[in-house]
């Protein structure tokens, strides 16, 4: 009798352990948010907390489809932030490059245009740059298997945001009787 309570309470214990530290693994794992961004007004307000919401979407669906270690979330959240930071900025200088040559294109030199689209290449190589030069740091805190599961799981949550976005835009169809 007395060996059966001791074997429950061991059973129990450990049992109890396990719990807690499968539960602060998991706490560990998660990155932490995205830092605050710069004010612009309400409209800025409004973009940033969707650019945020979006960016904490990403690192959820990231975080489950690379089902990262606690050790491995540890060292790559960073290096991923950072390469997120780099990439954005490279694109939002395309963004803007791009709106002011589609502004100015009828009144634009053929001397412009030309300029305009060879910078629109320049930009395109320095995202290409960016993502060559990361993909050996991510090797470097991922196993490459994991690194495969990235680039795709970057794919995967583009095409769902964008559905999601499309399917947002569609209005419901009209049903009879309504």
């Amino acid at each position: 009798m007395k060996i059966n309570l001791l074997n429950s309470k061991a059973i129990l214990l450990v049992s109890a352990i396990l719990v807690s530290t499968i539960t602060f693994a998991q706490k560990e794992a998660t990155p932490p948010p995205p830092p605050p961004k710069e004010d612009k007004g309400d409209r800025g307000d409004r973009h940033n907390d969707k650019r945020e919401n979006i960016e904490t979407l990403k690192i959820g669906f990231l975080t489950k489809k690379l089902d990262l270690t606690s050790e491995e979330a540890q060292k790559f959240w960073p290096v991923y932030n950072q390469y997120s930071d780099k990439l954005q900025e490279i694109r939002k200088k395309r963004r803007q490059n791009y709106h002011d040559a589609k502004k100015k294109f009828d009144e634009m030199s053929d001397k412009e245009v030309e300029q305009a689209v060879d910078n629109e290449m320049a930009d395109r190589q320095k995202e290409l740059d960016l993502q060559r030069e990361y993909h050996s740091k991510f090797k470097a805190v991922l196993p490459i298997k994991k690194v495969a599961k990235l680039y795709a799981a970057e794919e995967q949550f583009k095409m769902e945001l964008l559905n999601k976005l499309k399917n947002k835009d569609r209005k419901p169809p009209v049903r009879e009787g309504e």
